[in-house]
């Protein structure tokens, strides 16, 4: 249960990546004042953890509706892992987070915070995999939701720091913070592709 627990926390921060989403959270609230940054902070996580739960619970039907296998699906989400782990590991991720915004969206908590900043594709394929990786054991399933929740709490946590505290925000800190976590990541996407490979062998 433990080891579940630590899996699926490692996998959700890696894609969703709190840390790394920080100075992009900063810039597009930067024209908030701070109970407004902070009603913004709860909104986004709120959003981003209702969607990526919508795919945990029906992202096996979805699948099985358009006869999508999870070994195809395994194949794509570490081919897509994979690219974004090259963009953090190069510090292209946040460039190119910032040039797809739009900072004049009438509600940012949706659009771009929650999708697709923190509920993107890599954040919904890992979930709809790690829910069919831990099975179909209930108290194995809340925990891995568990480990997804706990990671948006520090979601929260991080953007109410930049929030409250604006001069806490250090690029180079972040930049060595997502280049650790790049090298994870590409680890667990070579190590879903090598799985759906290995699935759709046998």
């Amino acid at each position: 249960m433990l080891e579940i627990f630590i899996q699926s926390f490692v996998l959700y921060f890696v894609v969703v990546d709190p840390i790394g989403s920080t100075p992009i959270f900063f810039v597009i609230t930067k024209n908030l004042n701070i109970k407004d940054k902070i009603k913004t902070a709860v909104n986004s996580t709120i959003i981003a953890l209702l969607v990526l739960i919508f795919f945990a619970l029906l992202g096996n039907y979805i699948l099985n509706h358009l006869n999508i296998t999870f070994s195809a699906l395994k194949i794509a989400g570490g081919i897509i892992l994979f690219i974004v782990s090259l963009e953090m590991l190069f510090s292209k991720r946040q460039q190119r987070k910032k040039e797809n915004t739009n900072f004049h969206s009438d509600n940012i908590s949706v659009f771009p915070l929650a999708i697709p900043l923190l509920a993107g594709p890599a954040a919904i394929i890992s979930v709809v995999v790690s829910v069919n990786n831990i099975g179909s054991n209930f108290i194995n399933q809340i925990v891995g939701m568990t480990s997804l929740v706990l990671v948006m709490v520090i979601t929260f946590i991080a953007f109410f720091i930049v929030s409250k505290f604006e001069k806490v925000v250090n690029e180079k800190v972040i930049n060595i913070f997502s280049s650790v976590i790049a090298i994870i990541l590409a680890g667990l996407s070579v190590q879903y592709i090598l799985d759906g490979i290995k699935e759709f062998i046998i």
